[in-house]
């Protein structure tokens, strides 16, 4: 995640590079960057998330299609706490924010942040592991059972996760 915000620092124009001496304006365009960059993150996570949530209804249908009744209330589940994730990394308050208007905030503190935004890009994997074990499961018949409860449990995981994530975003301010 560094490597995003040192990005986006380094494409600034020369303009801005002078204004950045200007005391008091760094400190508002270094705040700025990183709230492009946990924008662009948390855009880049979403859509992610949202590919896979495509997959899981897709394997749903086809579990449906072959009599999986029985497994929809099992599925809804997962589904809501996959899409609860979603939506909180969706419309979380952009970080470093107003947080960090009124505190400086030092590179340990920014790499607490990013370490747990690099933890929720993991979730992506961890979600397509699952779902293609899912589908796996779904078109076998095999395994259903396993496969939902483990794919909700990555769910309710990663929503600790993003709670750890917001603890850290409090701490800070």
């Amino acid at each position: 995640m560094t490597d995003l915000y040192e990005k986006i620092v380094s494409q600034r124009s020369g303009l801005e590079r002078i204004i950045a001496r200007i005391p008091g304006f760094r400190g508002y365009k270094e705040m700025t960057a990183r709230r492009e960059a946990d924008r662009m993150i948390r855009e880049h996570i979403v859509t992610l998330l949202k590919e896979q949530m495509q997959r899981f209804i897709a394997a749903e249908k086809q579990m449906l299609s072959k009599g999986g009744l029985s497994a929809a209330t099992k599925t809804r589940e997962a589904k809501t706490q996959f899409q609860i994730f979603i939506d909180r990394v969706n419309t979380a308050a952009p970080g470093y924010a107003g947080f960090y208007a009124a505190q400086k905030i030092g590179p340990e503190q920014l790499e607490k942040i990013y370490a747990f935004d690099a933890a929720l890009i993991e979730y992506v994997d961890y979600f397509r592991t699952a779902i293609e074990a899912f589908d796996a499961a779904a078109r076998s018949g095999e395994g259903l059972d396993e496969a939902i409860s483990k794919l909700e449990m990555i769910a309710i995981e990663a929503n600790a996760a993003f709670n750890m994530r917001d603890n850290v975003v409090t701490e800070i301010s």
